[in-house]
Protein backbone atom coordinates (compact mmCIF):
# COMPACT_ATOMS: atom_id res chain seq x y z
CA UNK A 1 0.00 0.00 0.00
CA UNK A 2 2.16 2.86 0.79
CA UNK A 3 4.46 1.63 -2.38
CA UNK A 4 1.39 2.16 -4.09
CA UNK A 5 1.22 5.58 -2.65
CA UNK A 6 4.63 6.51 -3.44
CA UNK A 7 3.74 5.55 -6.82
CA UNK A 8 0.98 7.81 -7.48
CA UNK A 9 2.39 10.81 -5.61
CA UNK A 10 5.17 10.65 -7.81
CA UNK A 11 3.22 10.53 -10.95
CA UNK A 12 0.89 13.21 -9.60
CA UNK A 13 4.05 15.25 -8.92
CA UNK A 14 5.90 14.84 -12.19
CA UNK A 15 2.65 15.52 -13.89
CA UNK A 16 2.02 18.74 -12.12
CA UNK A 17 6.06 19.94 -12.69
CA UNK A 18 5.42 18.89 -16.60
CA UNK A 19 2.33 21.27 -16.07
CA UNK A 20 4.19 24.22 -14.67
CA UNK A 21 7.78 23.60 -16.92
CA UNK A 22 5.18 24.21 -20.19
CA UNK A 23 3.32 27.05 -18.43
CA UNK A 24 6.65 28.86 -17.13
CA UNK A 25 7.58 31.54 -18.89
CA UNK A 26 10.51 31.41 -21.86
CA UNK A 27 11.56 34.41 -23.23
CA UNK A 28 10.97 37.69 -22.17
CA UNK A 29 8.49 37.99 -24.78
CA UNK A 30 6.31 36.44 -22.51
CA UNK A 31 5.71 39.38 -20.45
CA UNK A 32 3.98 42.66 -20.79
CA UNK A 33 4.03 46.03 -18.72
CA UNK A 34 2.27 48.71 -19.00
CA UNK A 35 3.14 52.19 -20.62
CA UNK A 36 3.77 55.21 -18.53
CA UNK A 37 0.16 56.46 -19.71
CA UNK A 38 -1.55 53.54 -18.55
CA UNK A 39 -1.32 51.54 -22.09
CA UNK A 40 -0.23 47.78 -22.41
CA UNK A 41 3.12 47.66 -23.78
CA UNK A 42 3.47 44.07 -24.51
CA UNK A 43 7.68 42.79 -24.73
CA UNK A 44 6.42 40.76 -27.50
CA UNK A 45 5.85 43.77 -29.54
CA UNK A 46 9.51 44.04 -29.34
CA UNK A 47 10.75 40.96 -31.21
CA UNK A 48 13.49 41.40 -33.09
CA UNK A 49 14.87 43.78 -31.43
CA UNK A 50 17.86 44.22 -28.94
CA UNK A 51 16.28 45.21 -25.30
CA UNK A 52 18.14 47.72 -22.75
CA UNK A 53 15.69 47.31 -19.95
CA UNK A 54 16.48 49.85 -16.55
CA UNK A 55 15.20 50.02 -13.40
CA UNK A 56 15.25 53.98 -12.98
CA UNK A 57 14.19 56.57 -10.30
CA UNK A 58 14.41 60.23 -10.55
CA UNK A 59 15.98 61.35 -7.49
CA UNK A 60 18.68 58.97 -7.32
CA UNK A 61 22.64 59.21 -7.46
CA UNK A 62 22.62 57.87 -11.06
CA UNK A 63 19.13 59.88 -12.09
CA UNK A 64 22.29 61.53 -14.37
CA UNK A 65 22.57 57.94 -16.34
CA UNK A 66 19.08 59.12 -17.99
CA UNK A 67 21.57 61.70 -19.92
CA UNK A 68 23.47 58.68 -21.02
CA UNK A 69 20.82 56.10 -22.02
CA UNK A 70 19.05 58.85 -24.26
CA UNK A 71 22.53 58.89 -26.19
CA UNK A 72 22.78 55.02 -26.51
CA UNK A 73 18.90 54.80 -27.83
CA UNK A 74 19.86 57.90 -30.59
CA UNK A 75 23.08 56.49 -31.57
CA UNK A 76 21.60 52.54 -31.60
CA UNK A 77 17.74 53.03 -32.19
CA UNK A 78 18.09 52.65 -35.64
CA UNK A 79 19.87 49.52 -35.51
CA UNK A 80 17.29 47.50 -33.38
CA UNK A 81 18.06 49.04 -29.95
CA UNK A 82 15.45 49.69 -27.72
CA UNK A 83 15.49 50.88 -24.27
CA UNK A 84 12.50 50.69 -22.25
CA UNK A 85 12.91 52.39 -18.64
CA UNK A 86 10.89 50.86 -15.50
CA UNK A 87 10.65 53.63 -12.56
CA UNK A 88 10.59 52.15 -9.28
CA UNK A 89 10.56 53.72 -6.07
CA UNK A 90 11.46 49.71 -3.90
CA UNK A 91 15.16 51.43 -3.40
CA UNK A 92 15.60 53.97 -1.41
CA UNK A 93 12.39 55.34 -1.98
CA UNK A 94 13.92 57.60 -4.91
CA UNK A 95 10.80 57.47 -7.49
CA UNK A 96 8.01 58.65 -4.98
CA UNK A 97 5.98 60.40 -7.98
CA UNK A 98 3.47 60.17 -10.01
CA UNK A 99 3.95 58.24 -13.63
CA UNK A 100 2.52 61.49 -15.14
CA UNK A 101 5.15 63.61 -12.82
CA UNK A 102 7.94 60.79 -14.08
CA UNK A 103 7.23 61.30 -17.77
CA UNK A 104 7.40 65.07 -17.54
CA UNK A 105 10.33 64.90 -15.26
CA UNK A 106 12.12 62.32 -17.79
CA UNK A 107 11.06 64.73 -20.75
CA UNK A 108 11.96 67.82 -19.36
CA UNK A 109 14.79 67.01 -17.60
CA UNK A 110 16.43 64.69 -19.95
CA UNK A 111 14.53 64.67 -23.52
CA UNK A 112 14.09 60.94 -22.99
CA UNK A 113 12.32 59.77 -26.08
CA UNK A 114 12.66 56.14 -25.13
CA UNK A 115 10.36 53.86 -24.00
CA UNK A 116 9.20 54.30 -20.09
CA UNK A 117 7.08 51.51 -18.14
CA UNK A 118 4.35 52.62 -15.53
CA UNK A 119 6.13 52.68 -12.38
CA UNK A 120 6.32 49.13 -11.20
CA UNK A 121 7.74 46.98 -8.01
CA UNK A 122 11.40 45.18 -9.41
CA UNK A 123 12.52 43.84 -6.40
CA UNK A 124 11.31 40.90 -3.54
CA UNK A 125 8.11 39.08 -3.63
CA UNK A 126 6.21 41.51 -5.05
CA UNK A 127 7.92 42.18 -7.90
CA UNK A 128 6.64 42.45 -11.80
CA UNK A 129 6.58 39.11 -13.43
CA UNK A 130 9.94 40.03 -16.03
CA UNK A 131 12.06 40.87 -12.74
CA UNK A 132 11.36 37.44 -11.26
CA UNK A 133 12.02 35.58 -14.36
CA UNK A 134 15.08 37.70 -15.31
CA UNK A 135 16.17 37.30 -11.56
CA UNK A 136 15.82 33.07 -11.71
CA UNK A 137 17.82 33.43 -14.96
CA UNK A 138 20.40 35.39 -13.46
CA UNK A 139 20.26 34.25 -10.12
CA UNK A 140 20.49 36.88 -6.90
CA UNK A 141 23.91 38.08 -8.11
CA UNK A 142 21.83 39.03 -11.15
CA UNK A 143 19.41 40.63 -9.88
CA UNK A 144 18.80 44.45 -9.01
CA UNK A 145 20.27 45.85 -5.78
CA UNK A 146 19.74 49.48 -6.56
CA UNK A 147 18.27 52.27 -9.34
CA UNK A 148 19.89 51.80 -12.81
CA UNK A 149 20.40 48.03 -12.42
CA UNK A 150 20.33 46.76 -16.89
CA UNK A 151 18.96 43.58 -18.12
CA UNK A 152 20.33 43.19 -22.04
CA UNK A 153 17.84 41.08 -23.57
CA UNK A 154 18.61 38.99 -27.42
CA UNK A 155 16.98 40.10 -30.55
CA UNK A 156 15.03 36.56 -29.73
CA UNK A 157 13.85 38.02 -25.69
CA UNK A 158 16.71 35.96 -24.33
CA UNK A 159 18.50 37.38 -21.77
CA UNK A 160 21.90 37.70 -22.39
CA UNK A 161 23.48 39.83 -19.45
CA UNK A 162 23.40 42.40 -16.83
CA UNK A 163 25.03 45.63 -15.57
CA UNK A 164 24.52 46.38 -12.18
CA UNK A 165 23.49 50.44 -11.51
CA UNK A 166 27.13 51.50 -11.71
CA UNK A 167 27.83 50.90 -14.98
CA UNK A 168 27.01 53.89 -16.79
CA UNK A 169 25.49 53.96 -20.21
CA UNK A 170 29.05 54.68 -21.97
CA UNK A 171 30.77 51.80 -19.80
CA UNK A 172 32.59 49.64 -22.40
CA UNK A 173 31.50 46.63 -21.52
CA UNK A 174 27.70 47.77 -22.05
CA UNK A 175 29.04 49.49 -25.03
CA UNK A 176 30.38 46.25 -26.47
CA UNK A 177 27.75 44.01 -25.50
CA UNK A 178 25.24 45.87 -27.46
CA UNK A 179 27.03 46.55 -30.55
CA UNK A 180 27.64 42.62 -30.65
CA UNK A 181 23.84 41.81 -30.17
CA UNK A 182 22.44 44.47 -32.71
CA UNK A 183 20.86 42.99 -35.89
CA UNK A 184 21.23 46.51 -37.85
CA UNK A 185 17.53 45.66 -39.14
Amino acid sequence: MKQLFRCITAVLFGASMAHAATDAPKTAYDFSFETIAGEPMPLADYKGKLLLIVNTASECGFTGQYAGLQKLYETYHDQGLVIIGVPSNDFGGQEPGSNGEIKKFCESKFRVTFPLAAKAVISGDDAHPFYKWARAQKGLVGAPKWNFHKYLVSTKGELIDYFNSTTSPDADNLQRAIKANLTNE
